[in-house]
């Protein structure tokens, strides 16, 4: 008979069973309390590290200093918690182990960051003034920014290589609060890397290209989103800028009617030719159509030489929406009979000069005026702060292109994203891009739209980039009436008034082949297929009539491709979207 007891080894067996099952859930009750923890320390990273821009962009450095700590300690209390045998036990759980994988990882890269820049950016701000930048009107202290050179090449090693980590971290698979704490991370360390490799780019560039060792001549090209090309538009207006001892002066203002087409084309490379023809080397307005800066650059500086006798130091392209930046620093500029503020310039540069001045001579006249108007106000009035959040804005929305041709400042240059060069795929990820051009003849893209996607995954077993870009015409029905003949094209390009013409080119990641190229979800079998160095291009000439729309599907495939870090790069204009998508293998 039995006594009721379980037998020796069941109950072994049992107790065993019990402890695991204690212990699981003190290890998970561990890791949750901790989790919560890293969280909450993440986010206050973040906190404190925001308050320490803020009160160093207001040269408060005291409040900064006093914030400093507060970034370290809780860093590297981030880091603690996710250290321990149990948290990197549970990285190997499935689909649960993502979470704690990704909040080590941010945590180990924001306790980095504390330890390794944060010393070196107030070490910077104690013998440079970050809040300024040392600008005096039209004066900046050069001495200061060699004395910091060093501290800042050694901050932005840093901080690239966190921001380079941090864009490694998997987000995607994440719980959402995981996710969100580990993007507020990601999105400090990349700012604050942006921010002080600037800063590390303008102490070494500054004070040989503002005149520290002998006067230099810059040709200042703007241009008019309203007449799309690669870097941002036609060119409307020209200046030559003179810096010397770091002073920046306006010296000449020639006419876009100095400016005749070449007799004979300027050297362009294979994939300008390809693209289009050889008009970026005949006329001015084509230029910029040219998508590498460094070959669009000096091909700027030669039609200059050549047209005005004066060899220039580099050239400097921006875009309207930098003149509308610079409206925001400078306050109300009057030129010709408009008066503008940064809510109107756009419309007035791009609309209302065209319906109150019919003649393009005339047009011309008031571009180049409101150009005068924005920069002299610029360098002589705006407040050095409004003026710096107007610079820093334009070059993070990738409006200032900036060519040197001094060949150890265009390196420099090149490396950086005012350098305007096509980007080189690395530990990053990989990029694609958009181009557009118009082909209208006229000022209608003040009316369009685009909305740019990409999507990455896999199709028939092969890694796969897919780019979608829509485009829409929103010119208005009877357009051809109600608007002018500069702003239509009068159809000059076999292109009724009202309707848009555009080439637009997609370039895939470096090394991917195209696989299928699609519009309006039906295969394009006839499409212009050319290179950009070692990436395939295609490009569409697609016309839409006022109300219309369309979107064209490209999908690359093979080596360079599928990977979940691509970004874009695109043609500045005044209304875009980037997104991220589902890839669809049909198109």
């Amino acid at each position: 008979m039995s006594d009721g007891r379980l037998p020796v080894q069941r109950r072994w067996i049992r107790w065993i069973i019990g402890a695991v099952v204690t212990l699981l859930v003190l290890a998970i009750g561990w890791v949750v309390i901790r989790g919560a923890s890293v969280v909450s320390e993440l986010q206050s990273v973040a906190s404190s590290a925001s308050q320490m821009r803020t009160s160093i962009a207001k040269g408060d450095l005291a409040r900064a200093e006093l914030v400093a700590p507060r970034v370290a300690q809780h860093a590297a209390a981030a880091r603690d918690l996710t250290s321990d045998p149990v948290w990197r036990g549970f990285e190997a759980v499935p689909w649960l182990g993502a979470n704690f994988t990704a909040m080590r990882e941010v945590a180990e890269v924001a306790d980095s960051v504390a330890k390794d820049a944060v010393t070196g950016v107030l070490e910077t701000a104690e013998v440079f003034d970050l809040a300024t930048l040392g600008i005096n009107g039209s004066t900046i202290k050069l001495a200061p920014l060699g004395g910091v050179a060093a501290t800042l090449a050694t901050t932005t090693t840093t901080l690239s290589t966190a921001a380079m980590q941090a864009q490694q971290i998997d987000a995607e698979s994440a719980l959402p609060p995981v996710a969100d704490a580990v993007r507020d991370m990601r999105d400090v360390v990349t700012d604050a890397a942006t921010v002080i490799g600037a800063l590390h780019g303008a102490a070494v560039l500054l004070p040989p290209m503002l005149g520290a060792d002998g006067p230099r001549t810059y040709l200042v090209a703007v241009q008019n989103n309203a007449q799309l090309r690669s870097s941002g538009g036609v060119i409307d207006s020209l200046f030559l800028l003179n810096a010397e001892g770091g002073t920046i002066s306006i010296v000449q203002q020639p006419s876009i009617r100095d400016f005749p087409a070449a007799a004979e084309p300027l050297p362009l490379s294979d994939s300008t030719i390809a693209l289009f023809a050889d008009a970026p080397g005949r006329f001015l307005h084509d230029v910029t159509s040219i998508p590498d800066f460094s070959e669009a650059g000096p091909t700027l500086a030669l039609r200059a030489e050549q047209v005005l006798g004066q060899s220039v130091d580099g050239v400097i392209a921006v875009d309207a929406v930098v003149v509308q930046h610079l409206t925001e620093a400078t306050g109300d500029v009057s030129f010709g009979p408009f008066t503008a503020d940064a809510d109107s310039i756009l419309s007035i540069l791009h609309s209302e000069i065209y319906a109150s001045t019919p003649d393009p001579n005339q047009q011309d006249d008031l571009f180049a005026l409101a150009a005068d108007a924005v920069f002299r106000a610029a360098l002589h009035d705006s407040e050095p702060q409004k003026l710096i959040g107007a610079l820093a804005a334009s070059a993070a929305e990738d409006r200032i292109r900036i060519w040197s041709a001094h060949p150890e400042e265009e390196a420099l240059l090149a490396s950086s994203a005012l350098g305007g060069v096509i980007p080189v795929d690395g530990e990053g990820g990989p990029y694609v891009g958009v181009l557009f051009n118009d082909a209208t003849g006229g000022r209608m893209n003040f009316y369009t739209a685009s909305s740019i996607s990409t999507a990455v995954g896999v199709c028939a077993g092969a890694p796969t980039t897919q780019v979608r870009v829509t485009w829409t015409n929103n010119a208005p029905q009877g357009a051809a009436e109600s608007l002018p003949a500069s702003v239509t094209g009068d159809g000059q390009q076999e292109t009724e008034p009202g309707a848009v013409r555009t080439l637009i080119a997609v370039y895939g990641p470096e090394d991917a082949t195209l696989r299928s190229i699609a519009r309006d979800g039906e295969e394009v079998e006839s499409t212009q297929t050319t290179e950009l160095g070692a990436r395939s291009v295609v490009q569409q000439d697609v016309l839409l009539a006022a109300g219309e729309s369309t979107t064209i599907t490209v999908s690359f495939t093979g080596t360079g491709a599928g990977d979940r870090l691509t970004s874009v790069q695109h043609t500045p204009m005044l209304d875009a979207k980037t997104t991220g998508a589902e890839l669809d293998c049909s198109e």
